[in-house]
């Protein structure tokens, strides 16, 4: 029979996994809690002085600049979000259900082309196309379907939704199609024996037992879109900043370290309660899936 170890060896086990993990660790802390921690430090002290104070927070929260940037921020999010996630769950689904399990791999890898190129070039590809000379108004000109280059389809917020939702498309599709691949093809048999239509059955059957993907979707998508700096500046044409774009001119152009730390710590507030709520509702779903 095993003999239990003693006191000693349970240690030296401890000492072991804890030698195992420190690297990571240490790694982890000196990129992720050090960065936080300074930006937490410059968000609670005065420029000039250096004292503690809220008046960072306070400034940020009552001044209409800030909440107007915040709100924009959010709503462009949310309609990126959206439109991506019910765009995704069609592609998604398809390959679930509709593909032969053999060339599964080959439509992933399809959809993960995107990720070939920098995000940076995908971006400024959507100025090109839907720029006031782009590939849009010139194809439109060349038909004599218009006889002026459109003005409507760029630099405005709905260019800005169309090229993040096309950025952020694949972080979407895959997480829906392994939450796909998980339900139980019985259950839906099962749906149809009982009588259930196919429409039914999606949408009392496949569609929440789906949802934890739909739910990590969302928030794959709506956390980096909530601070994306890129597409504002080349889309929006600077002229519809969203609050990463505030914080870079706080930091950087008027050298207010303190202002700026204290906008984003903010801005990860609200991602933060946001993102808490579509976690306690994946929780549900989950524990309702059970």
């Amino acid at each position: 029979m095993a003999q239990k170890q003693g006191p000693t060896g349970g240690r030296s086990e401890a000492a072991s996994g804890w030698l195992l993990i420190s690297p990571t660790f240490i790694y982890a802390v000196l990129l992720l809690a050090a960065p936080l921690v300074a930006v937490l430090v410059y968000s609670l002290t005065l420029r000039e002085t250096g004292a503690v104070s809220f008046d960072n927070f306070l400034t940020v929260w009552t001044k209409p600049i800030y909440q107007k940037l915040m709100s924009r921020s959010l709503t462009v999010s949310f309609s990126v979000t959206a439109v991506t996630v019910l765009l995704a769950y069609p592609v998604a689904y398809f390959v679930s259900f509709h593909v032969q399990p053999s060339k599964k791999s080959l439509w992933l890898f399809l959809i993960t082309i995107p990720f070939w190129t920098s995000y940076l070039i995908r971006v400024f590809l959507w100025k090109v196309i839907l720029g006031y000379n782009g590939v849009v108004n010139s194809g439109l000109l060349s038909l004599g379907v218009i006889d002026a280059p459109l003005q409507a389809i760029n630099y405005n917020v709905q260019a800005m939704i169309l090229t993040l939702a096309h950025a952020y498309a694949p972080f979407a599709i895959l997480p829906i199609f392994v939450s796909l691949e998980k339900i139980d093809r019985s259950l839906l048999e099962a749906g149809r024996d009982l009588g259930e239509s196919s429409f039914m059955t999606f949408f009392r059957v496949t569609l929440p037992l789906s949802m934890p993907g739909v739910i990590a979707a969302v928030l794959i998508v709506f956390i980096p879109t909530v601070g994306d700096y890129v597409t504002p500046d080349l889309i929006g044409g600077g002229k519809l900043p969203m609050i990463a774009n505030m914080i870079e001119v706080t930091m950087l152009k008027q050298n207010d370290r303190h202002l700026g730390s204290a906008i984003a710590m903010t801005a990860m507030l609200i991602v933060a309660v946001v993102s808490l709520v579509f976690l306690l509702l994946n929780r549900r779903f989950l524990k309702g899936s059970k």
